[in-house]
């Protein structure tokens, strides 16, 4: 039974990672009308960065079908731990995918820390989502 238990959550695990449920999608921005809207793509799961450590995080646009649009991209860490960049122009032609670096210092107390993304397209509504960072000993 313990088997039959243990093969059920890594199959599920495995399906999940295979799925592309890695990254949570924020709600809808833009425009009302069907495929003329965006969303915004962060970690599913917890990021870890070690104290004193500096990790990659990739943050991307999923653009609706007739999405043409500049969007801007604002990012705001919890106190504790820092985002570089804070600000990015994603222009419509260009690839949907940014890489922040996050960053926890070397005495960053141990935690969860919040980072939020807002999007703002040209002309339409935003969509914001947020993602933690956990901070870990090294």
């Amino acid at each position: 039974m313990k088997k039959a238990i243990a093969i059920t959550i890594v199959l599920m695990l495995v399906l999940v990672t295979v799925s592309g449920c890695y990254e949570s999608n924020s709600q809808k921005g833009g425009s009302v009308l069907v495929g003329e809207d965006f969303k915004i793509g962060v970690p599913y799961f917890d990021t870890k960065v070690k104290q004193g450590e500096v990790k990659s995080v990739n943050v991307s646009l999923k653009r609706g079908e007739y999405f043409k649009q500049d969007v801007k991209l604002q990012i705001k860490a919890s106190t504790g731990i820092s985002v570089d960049p804070t600000y990015v122009l994603v222009k419509a032609s260009d690839e949907p995918n940014v890489q922040l670096r996050i960053s926890a210092a070397k005495d960053s107390a141990l935690g969860v820390y919040l980072v939020s993304v807002m999007g703002t397209p040209t002309t339409g509504e935003p969509a914001s989502t947020d993602f933690n960072v956990k901070v870990v000993a090294p």
